[in-house]
């Protein structure tokens, strides 16, 4: 069997078409830096948004501790109240028999 096969000219690249063809990756390259640098500057912002709402959050958990902290001494105040009281009934009981 004989194989046909079509002979198709080969193209030229010259100079001013290698420049060419570079010159568009170059500006498709540009754009797509641009691009990239406003996406990254938006994503910057949003990191700024959430470290502000994180002292934000930091802010309020310090209050809450103040908060757990008195009420953790009225609250101890209150048992050893309580616990005297109490000895000293037993004790008074005690004492009456």
């Amino acid at each position: 069997m004989v194989a046909c096969m079509v002979v198709m000219p080969r193209e030229r690249w010259t100079d001013e078409r290698l420049d060419k063809a570079f010159g568009q990756i170059d500006g498709d390259l540009r754009e797509l830096r641009v691009e990239m640098r406003k996406g990254f500057e938006q994503t910057d912002k949003r990191f700024e948004q959430i470290d502000q709402r994180f002292e934000q959050v930091d802010k309020r958990f310090d209050r809450l501790e103040n908060s757990f902290g008195r009420l953790e001494l009225w609250f101890g105040t209150l048992c050893c109240t309580i616990i005297g009281a109490l000895v000293t009934g037993v004790i008074a009981a005690l004492s009456l028999h």
